[in-house]
């Protein structure tokens, strides 16, 4: 196995440990682990030449989520912006410990990190993939969930900050996704 291999091996095996766990296909997953896997296979898709650095920053993207609650967080925006970085440096700095231990370079690590924290979006073409491909995860498989549990309104509101984060060819890749009708005109609806 080599280093690539054990750090995907070892990332996978802390999101494992998940407390939450999903049904998919008849099986129970732990849901990081699904959604780490979820984002390897967009990755591949998407920019199948996509730098090993790239490949590991998407494999550990969420890695021990669960450690930090958002109920941790004032449920206001502040709490939730504050939350979301205290997550992105505590994934970066898990990523890094597991780099470290199977033996990769101090750059290879920093830029691992730099694109974890979602460094330069919109000048830094890694960072700009990375958001497309967490984007493009999200649309299609957590958007119908997410859509069923809010009024329109609120849907298409965060539709539009999810478009306006991509790319182009992050949004050629975002229509194509299998939506289902009532998704599709919501889509439809926010990007027009």
């Amino acid at each position: 196995m080599n280093k690539f291999q054990k750090a995907i091996s070892l990332i996978d095996q802390v999101n494992a440990e998940d407390p939450i766990k999903e049904e998919v296909l008849g099986k129970v997953i732990a849901k990081e682990l699904l959604y780490s896997i979820r984002m390897t296979e967009k990755i591949d898709q998407f920019d199948p030449e996509s730098s090993e650095a790239m490949q590991l920053a998407v494999r550990a993207q969420h890695i021990g989520r669960w450690k930090i609650p958002r109920s941790d967080y004032p449920m206001d925006r502040v709490g939730y912006l504050k939350w979301r970085e205290e997550l992105k440096k505590m994934h970066a700095d898990m990523a890094a410990g597991i780099l470290q231990e199977v033996g990769y370079d101090e750059e290879t690590i920093e830029r691992v990190k730099f694109l974890i924290r979602k460094k330069q979006l919109k000048t830094d073409p890694d960072t700009q993939t990375m958001e497309d491909v967490i984007c493009l995860v999200f649309l299609e498989y957590y958007f119908e969930e997410f859509a069923a549990k809010h009024d329109s309104a609120k849907v298409i509101d965060i539709l539009q900050k999810t478009w306006a984060k991509m790319s182009e060819k992050g949004h050629r890749a975002a229509l194509q996704l299998p939506f289902s009708p009532s998704s599709l005109e919501l889509v439809k609806e926010a990007i027009t």
